[in-house]
């Protein structure tokens, strides 16, 4: 039997997280999850990253405009369950894969990168290091 190598089973990671991210996006957008919450934000799934042995999925989510994301997380967490046995379904895995929802902070990491480049101190600088 033919032990997997690392870039085969990195490739493979990302291509089911991409199916998994994929159907969660499109459970979410069609409402098929009965959730107040839920039908009131759009939500979407930015990443979902798998385990090595496929057996957990953590998806990032973030709400349109961040509005609520705290009530949001807890909504899809309660919804664990239900989305676990869709994405199941729909995804042809060995095992279910179990969810973990989480926020994407990197959003809110980039705005702030970027709000630091525009300082005028750090602005000068730059300007300082690409001039000479």
């Amino acid at each position: 039997m033919r032990d997997s190598t690392t870039p085969d089973r990195s490739v493979r990671l990302l291509r089911v997280g991409e199916q998994v991210r994929h159907v969660l996006s499109e459970i979410l957008q069609r409402g098929d999850v009965h959730d107040e919450t839920l039908d009131k934000h759009l939500v979407s799934v930015t990443e979902v990253r798998m385990s090595p042995d496929l057996r957990h999925a953590t998806a990032f989510v973030k709400p349109l405009l961040g509005r609520d994301e705290d009530a949001v997380l807890t909504a899809l967490r309660q919804n664990t369950a239900y989305l676990q046995r869709e994405v199941a379904a729909r995804v042809k895995m060995k095992y279910a894969a179990r969810l973990k929802f989480l926020a994407d902070e990197s959003f809110d990491e980039g705005t702030h990168i970027d709000t630091l480049l525009r300082q005028p101190a750090v602005a000068r600088d730059l300007d300082d290091t690409a001039g000479g």
